[in-house]
């Protein structure tokens, strides 16, 4: 899987590859090699998440074998993530239920990154997100983290206070991790690495 790295300090990234399931392994340690090359390791897991939601996608709604291109660039403190591909379709989200896992692709990025969206482009469309580095990236976490648990389970517009809000946030997360490792695997991941990986992130952050 040839990489492009488009200039010395553009920090700018172009992977070409084949749309198969073999082929999201690949593309995911490719990308974490270039963000090793960048200096950056510490966003590796969580943009290894990304990309991998993002190249399932297009292995599910666009066909597998089709040519697709994933570019990596890094803005300031932000990292970029643009999956293009051949559909010119845009794609929504849909409901969150247990029937129609790969409609919870959309609720993830959208969980994970700070900004994305998706755009028709003259041989398609792409599909971006942005995620934080940098000294507000932890700042972000906690939000990011506390806006999804509010809404995760869905209350119907309830409102908790004190307590019984902390209390049901508490619950909501056990509820998503559980959900999150049922997630990874799906994926054919290691859920024991995955969480080995995530409290390394979380130490190295923290301290």
């Amino acid at each position: 899987m040839p990489g492009i790295e488009t200039g010395e300090h553009q920090h700018r990234c172009v992977l070409p590859f084949v749309a198969l399931p073999t082929e999201v392994r690949l593309l995911r340690r490719a990308a974490a090699a270039q963000l090793d090359q960048w200096g950056m390791p510490a966003a590796g897991d969580e943009a290894s998440l990304l990309v991998t939601e993002l190249a399932t996608n297009v292995i599910k709604h666009v066909g597998e074998g089709t040519l697709a291109t994933l570019i990596l660039e890094w803005k300031r403190e932000r990292l970029r993530v643009e999956m293009h591909d051949k559909s010119s379709a845009l794609p929504a989200p849909r409901g969150a239920d247990c029937d129609a896992e790969c409609g919870r692709g959309l609720h993830l990025i959208a969980a994970m990154a700070a900004d994305w969206g998706a755009v028709v482009t003259t041989l398609g469309k792409a599909v971006w997100c942005e995620i934080e580095l940098g000294s507000e990236a932890a700042c972000r976490r906690v939000e990011r983290a506390v806006e999804t648990l509010e809404s995760y389970r869905g209350k119907g517009g309830v409102v908790l206070e004190g307590r019984r809000r902390e209390a049901d946030l508490e619950e909501s997360a056990i509820e998503l991790i559980a959900d999150l490792l049922h997630w990874t695997s799906a994926r054919g991941l290691d859920p024991d690495d995955v969480l080995d990986r995530a409290q390394m992130h979380y130490e190295a952050e923290a301290a």
